[in-house]
């Protein structure tokens, strides 16, 4: 912050002495100007001190003199005297003090390049103590980056480097992570909570922190669509009379939010972008192994269709992973962004998992879908979840993927540990060695055949190799997941956003076709009809004739024509389209046609 005049003043070799407006000497001090103009204003930015030896002014001058500064915002005004003028002009001093403008006596032998070169040096070593604390809360921020949950400890971090509150949001905007310096949404609990204790995960629900996070996130949703769409990567920042709120694109990996009751400073600004760039970083930085990550699932799901359920816990457990253990809804997603949904849904986003990332949900990519497992008990919030990245086809609930004598606990049992365990206690299990994804993913390729894999998902439990007594293939449970897989991806058609296979039976066949497919199948096979030249509509006729199930006169009727002309018309319609009306297989796939 630049000086004040009061600290200037307070310089003993400049000898100054204030004279009026001594209640606004704490105002800043932004440069120091020399003018000996009536009308110095035009030349000013508002916030100098002034200096004049009054060389064409008189004491009938001072008022208007003075009302112009004052207008222009200068900080004060320096009077030299010994040289025009022997003395300040009274009328200075009550202009001045009338005013509120402080008034500084500068003496003879007080040159005002040695005010200018005071003011000059402690800007100077303003700014040299702004970049110093720039420089130490950097190296704070990038320690904190460094930690085993650096992009949580860096929003921690920066959160009481600005004494404000921080988010760290997902591409979506939901909250991955939140702090809060400030103390003021500490919740009923929280009354001896220190600044910066408050802090939301993924999902928390609990108290105030989940509350103002989740209301926060939800203020900036205008803004961060815009900064979505934008063609480019830009951030914003948007103040009210009470808060000062700065928001920043973590590439395309998600955004973060700051908030602070006061402006933001220079160095405030320097620190956020600091954070900035250690968290678009740290989020980048982890794109191989989430990718490597993504594949072993992809393996998983093909291994579980296959019905080697004991494969694919052991693959899971080698990266410290599980299956869900109780039956479980399938969810299948279609979104732009399936890292993301995957981190939302799994609170594999980094920070503490909060109540939702308790949850064990199962994620793997599967036909240009997201697959998602979650436990039927939460089956409703993970939906809710997922529909914030897209549509969300759902299955029928109780869908078994393991055995209960064969589940695996959360610790995972003796028979099953990760890769980082050591060889004792295994028992006569051997899981997969493995040193990360890739490793048991390469691993994976040997419990399910490539051939199986280039056959498709469709009957894979057809073609897996038994593994001895222990490793036959659980067909019945293979194939209870395969159905489960399919109603989500029938009920995935109708989704806007989110249709569940159990309500498409109330809206009939054809909400289970794909529309697209669909409509392709009834535009070709009414083709002929609708470019027949004759005047008669044949494709109305034959929505009749079939609506009236075959009854020439109740057809007839409803056309308004007798029913030796619709016989005529329908003799036509069958040598057009080369079918038999008669048969109840072509009147079915005529009326879908209609239908659509």
């Amino acid at each position: 912050m630049p000086p004040t005049l009061r600290r200037i003043t307070a310089i003993v070799p400049l000898h100054l002495e204030v004279l009026a407006g001594r209640d606004a000497l704490d105002r800043p001090v932004r440069w120091v100007a020399v003018s000996e103009l009536e009308d110095p204003t035009p030349f000013l930015e508002g916030g100098e001190l002034v200096l004049t030896t009054g060389m064409r002014l008189s004491g009938g001058d001072a008022v208007p003199y003075v009302s112009r500064l004052v207008a222009r915002g200068v900080t004060g005004l320096g009077f030299g005297v010994g040289l025009s003028h022997d003395a300040v002009p009274p009328a200075f001093a009550e202009a001045a003090e009338a005013a509120g403008l402080p008034l500084v006596e500068v003496p003879r032998a007080t040159p005002f390049i040695a005010i200018g070169k005071a003011v000059s040096d402690l800007l100077a070593g303003e700014q040299y103590e702004e970049i110093s604390r720039a420089f130490a809360a950097q190296g704070r921020l990038t320690r904190a980056a460094l930690q085993r949950q650096g992009p949580v400890a860096v929003v921690d971090r920066l959160a009481r480097e600005i004494g404000g509150w921080a988010l760290l949001l997902d591409p979506a905007g939901a909250v991955r992570h939140a702090a809060d310096a400030t103390g003021r949404h500490a919740g009923p609990g929280d009354r001896h909570a220190g600044p910066g204790d408050r802090r939301a995960g993924p999902g928390d629900r609990r108290g105030a922190a989940g509350d103002w996070a989740g209301e926060a996130a939800r203020s900036l949703a205008p803004e961060i669509a815009r900064l979505r769409s934008a063609p480019s990567l830009a951030s914003l920042a948007l103040s009210t009379p009470d808060e000062h709120v700065v928001v920043q694109p973590l590439g395309r990996r998600g955004f973060f939010a700051v908030g602070s009751p006061r402006p933001f400073t220079p160095v405030a600004h320097t620190v956020v972008n600091a954070a900035g760039s250690l968290l678009t970083l740290a989020l980048e930085q982890g794109r191989e192994q989430r990718s490597a990550a993504a594949r072993v699932r992809s393996a998983v799901l093909r291994l579980l269709l296959a019905g080697e359920t004991r494969a694919a816990a052991e693959t899971l457990a080698a990266l410290g992973l599980r299956l869900p253990g109780e039956p479980v809804t399938v969810l299948a997603c279609d979104t732009s962004d399936p890292e993301a949904l995957t981190e939302a849904l799994t609170g594999a986003a980094p920070g503490p998992r909060g109540a939702s990332a308790a949850v064990t949900t199962f994620t793997a990519s599967w036909d240009e879908l997201l697959v998602v497992l979650a436990p039927d008990a939460h089956a409703d919030e993970v939906v809710a979840l997922a529909a914030q990245h897209g549509r969300v086809g759902v299955s029928v609930p109780g869908v078994e993927i393991v055995r209960s004598e064969s589940r695996v606990d959360s610790r995972v049992d003796s028979r099953v540990e990760p890769a980082a365990a050591g060889p004792a206690d295994r028992g006569t299990s051997r899981p997969l060695p493995a040193t990360g994804p890739d490793r048991v993913s390469d691993r994976v390729s040997d419990r399910v055949s490539d051939r199986a894999f280039d056959r498709g998902p469709d009957r894979l439990s057809d073609r897996i190799p038994d593994r001895g007594p222990d490793r036959v293939p659980d067909k019945a449970l293979a194939a209870t997941l395969d159905r489960a897989l399919d109603q989500a991806r029938r009920a995935l058609v109708s989704a806007s956003p989110v249709a569940r296979f159990s309500e498409l039976a109330g809206r009939g066949l054809l909400s289970l076709l794909d529309p697209a497919a669909a409509a392709s199948f009834a535009a070709a096979i009414l083709a002929p009809l609708r470019e027949y030249g004759s005047r008669a509509d044949l494709v109305e006729s034959l929505r009749a004739y079939l609506a009236s199930n075959g009854h020439w006169d109740a057809a007839a009727q409803r056309l308004g024509v007798h029913r030796h002309t619709l016989r005529y018309r329908m003799k036509r319609v069958s040598e057009l389209l080369g079918r038999d009306l008669d048969d109840p297989a072509v009147r079915a796939e005529l009326w879908i046609a209609l239908c659509l």
